[in-house]
Formats: structure tokens, C-alpha cells, sequence
């Protein structure tokens, strides 16, 4: 009897199977199709990762994935990661190809003058060539440089393309998700533990990030890519305040804005704690937001729309005299820094987007006020039927500390 076959591509230690991988690269080969583009230039690195396993802190210089209709993708950066892409993607060595270090940060020549020649050496002196034009890693400078030194091609905006087959998630992916809620669950368990008046921010911060790498349930975590946010008092109506070395006081509320991760999938959780009692402001907008919230995890479902769930929302602020200017979601999953959002659907009343089960948000209706702020959030999973899931399963509410 013949020995099995094995496919040396994916004999590496990846987060993966094969068949996910291959799922991954017939959607966005089919909608390549669909829009007429010969060959994809991936530079988002959450891109890159999900369509080839590419793990590494390397998005700081120029770098991408080259996605073909007819052979294996090709990943292109700095010479010095390609031995980090030769261990974390599923291609064999010869589809990683690196540019010499004298390109990186250089005013004399530009990496994308490196990938225009290899480009031609592949045979695509004229490709339709989709860019994604609108993102944090692809600059004017990189589009100009690739437009001058590729005269022939033409460019075709391809902003956010792989973004949206991403959007229902596979089972593979709920699996790296639940662990993900597991490392939010803990560290909200452990601010609502820790955190008191005269504690210093930087100290709960430095705990926030030793559970977050500890992880969970024998799983774990990795860095989260947005640092964790906890604005206090009158620093909350400001959504996105770090940290500094102040303590917390009593008479204060702090929301806590964090993740879990694992394996670059994050699950975002935000709870607020109030030091004290609460004034009635904080009581009646708790109370709103709560049945605003159970509101649109009820209107979450397969079949609806992304503005049913903010609609839902809306109702019980409204009637409580709260004004949101602000969406109250976005899908979520794979990522990198800076974000974790995946830049697709927005749930706000404008967006028309038919919701699909395996898709996951972060169901996120903060309140920001003149001189307060209060956070009370969700990330959910759009079920087969019925409301959706919630991957964190703690108390809807405030957490009030006398």
C-alpha cells in the first residue's frame, strides 16, 4: 500500500488546517475574479495573517502578500523577516521572498521599486493590480512609487476586499474566540477584585497585562491591539485615554476598554467601576443602556440588519434623553495594532448590511457625556437562529464598589 501523501506546505505548526487556509484563499481568489484584478497586493497585516499564517512585528516597514489565481500566494518583506514568514506561513520557502535592508526607511529608493522588479520577473509587467489603497501600512509614498515603477498596470482600489471575507467565521475561529472570552472574563474579574481608591492605574494596567499573557483555562494569550483604555471622572467622556501613574478615587467611575486574545482573535469587553455610590445620572443611564443592550441582542439575529441592532439600541436612549452620536459596533476577530475592528460593517442606523450567522461584533454602546463616561459592552455571535451569543458571560451592569 502507497504511503499517504503529504502536502510539505502545511507540515509547519500552524493555527490552521489545510482546508481553512484553502477556504480562505478561494474566497478572495472569487472575489478577485469578480472585480477584475489579476493580482492582489495584501499589505494590512491582519490580512496577511489570515490568508497565510503570517505572525510577526514587522508592519512597521514595507511588506505584503502577492495573492495569484494560479499558484500558491507569495509573501514579499524586509530580508531580515523572512526567516520569521519561512516558520509562520503555510506556502513553501520559495514563496517568501525578502528586499535588501538598504530599501528600509531609505530617501534614496523605496521597497515598492523592489516589488515592481519581481513583479515583472514573474511575468506581470501589466497587471490589473488591486492595492489596498485606504489602510494603516500602505502609503501615498508606496502607491506612488509602485504607480511609477509599474507604468503599465493598472491599479485597481482594493481597500478592504479581504476584509469582508473574513466576516463569518469559521468554526476553527469560534474555537480561538471562546478561548480569547476566557482571558476577558478573568480580567474583568480581576479589576472588579482589584481595583480601589488609592490604587495607582499604571499597577491594575501592569496586572491587566500579566492575566492577559497568563490567559486562561490552559490557553495562552497574546497582545492585544489596542492597549488597554481606563479613563476616570471627567477623563471618561474622552473614549480612548490610556493610562497614567494617578490612583483612583473614590467618587469616580473608570471604564475599562480591554481584550482577551489568542492568536491574534480578540474578544473586547468593557465594564465600568464606580468607587462609591452612585449618583442618579449614572443609575438612570445605567439602566437605559442595559435595556438598550438586550434590546439589539434580541434584533441580532440571522435574517435582520446591522441598523436593526443600533435601532434597538436607540429606542431606550432616547427615552432616557441620551444622545449617541457614535456607531454601536463593529465586526471583530483577527487582528493587529492598531485596531481590533476588521473595518467592514458599522452598526449604526445608515448600514443595510443582512446579518449572517458565524458573523461576530463588538456590540459597543458607550456613553460619553460633557464630563462623564460609562461603558457597558458586549462581543456577540450571530447564531443559526435566535439572538445572538454572547462569548463573555458576566453581569450586564455597572460594577458599584462602596
Amino acid at each position: 500500500m502507497e504511503p499517504p501523501v503529504t502536502d510539505h506546505r502545511f507540515a509547519k505548526d500552524l493555527p490552521f488546517t489545510a482546508a481553512e487556509y484553502e477556504r480562505r484563499l478561494a474566497l478572495t481568489r472569487a472575489t478577485m475574479d469578480r472585480a477584475g484584478i489579476e493580482v492582489l497586493l495584501v499589505t494590512d497585516p491582519s490580512n496577511m495573517a489570515w490568508l497565510t499564517g503570517y505572525d510577526g512585528w514587522s508592519f512597521y516597514v514595507h511588506q505584503g502578500v502577492l495573492v495569484f489565481h494560479d499558484r500558491d500566494p507569495a509573501w514579499w518583506g524586509r530580508n531580515q523577516d523572512t526567516n520569521g514568514a519561512v516558520r509562520t506561513v503555510w506556502m513553501g520557502d520559495d514563496r517568501v521572498i525578502g528586499y535588501a535592508d538598504n530599501y528600509v526607511q531609505s530617501t534614496e529608493r523605496h521597497p515598492m521599486q523592489d516589488l515592481a522588479l519581481r513583479l515583472v520577473g514573474m511575468g506581470f509587467e501589466a497587471p490589473r493590480l488591486g492595492v489596498e489603497m485606504d489602510n494603516y501600512y500602505f502609503s501615498a509614498k508606496a502607491f506612488m512609487t509602485l504607480q511609477e515603477s509599474l507604468p503599465q498596470a493598472r491599479m485597481i482600489d482594493a481597500t478592504a476586499l479581504v476584509n469582508w471575507q473574513r466576516g463569518i467565521k469559521s468554526a476553527e475561529e469560534i474555537t480561538f474566540m471562546r478561548r480569547a472570552a476566557k482571558i476577558s472574563e478573568k480580567i474583568v474579574d480581576m479589576l472588579a477584585e482589584r481595583v480601589e481608591p488609592g490604587v495607582p492605574k499604571n499597577e491594575i494596567v501592569a496586572q491587566i497585562q500579566h492575566d492577559a499573557i497568563i490567559g486562561a483555562d490552559g490557553h495562552w494569550g497574546d497582545y492585544a491591539a489596542i492597549v488597554p483604555l481606563l479613563p476616570s471622572g471627567s477623563d471618561a467622556a474622552a473614549p480612548h485615554l490610556t493610562w497614567d501613574g494617578r490612583p483612583f478615587r473614590k467618587g469616580d467611575a473608570t471604564f475599562f476598554e480591554i481584550a482577551g486574545c489568542y492568536r491574534r482573535y480578540h474578544i473586547p469587553f468593557c465594564r465600568t467601576i464606580f468607587l462609591g455610590e452612585p449618583p442618579e445620572i449614572f443609575r438612570a443611564a445605567e439602566a437605559a443602556l442595559v435595556e438598550g443592550l438586550e434590546a439589539g441582542l434580541e434584533a441580532a439575529r440571522a435574517g435582520n440588519r446591522a441598523c436593526d441592532i443600533a435601532n434597538a439600541l436607540a429606542a431606550p436612549l432616547e427615552r432616557a434623553g441620551i444622545e449617541r452620536g457614535a456607531r454601536c459596533g463593529y465586526p471583530i476577530g483577527l487582528s493587529y495594532p492598531p485596531d481590533w475592528g476588521e473595518r467592514t460593517i458599522s452598526l449604526r442606523a445608515e448600514d443595510e448590511t443582512v446579518l449572517q450567522p458565524g458573523m461576530t461584533f463588538h456590540f459597543m454602546p458607550g456613553l460619553w457625556m460633557s464630563d462623564w463616561g460609562l461603558e457597558i459592552t458586549e462581543s456577540i455571535l450571530i447564531t443559526e437562529d435566535g439572538a445572538a451569543e454572547c462569548f463573555c458571560n458576566r453581569p450586564r451592569a455597572m460594577i458599584v464598589k462602596p
